[in-house]
């Protein structure tokens, strides 16, 4: 089954801003994996104490999980997309 962790040195947002996060991510994972959404899990964790470079400002960390493998041109279009919608779902 696909996962997509996210990790976050932020503050907990509010719920419907974590529901939105994750049900954007659960159907973006899918249609770049190429897999029913029904197979995909989520999760979010904040105010996870983390440094990034030495420095405690905020930060965040997705992890993707799937089986098979991911072609580097694909993760690279996942890296940018996900990348893109936690900058505008959590700020940056």
């Amino acid at each position: 089954m696909p996962l997509i962790q996210v990790k976050t040195s932020v503050s907990q947002p509010e719920s419907n801003v974590v529901d939105s996060l994750l049900t954007t991510l659960s159907a973006k994972l899918a249609q770049h994996l190429g897999k029913p959404e029904s197979y995909v899990m989520t999760s979010f964790d904040a105010d996870v104490k983390m440094t990034f470079a030495g420095s405690f400002d905020p930060v965040c960390y997705l992890e993707i999980k799937s089986v098979g493998s991911m072609s580097s041109q694909q993760t690279k279009s996942m890296s940018e997309d996900f990348c893109q919608v936690v900058e505008d779902t959590l700020g940056g």
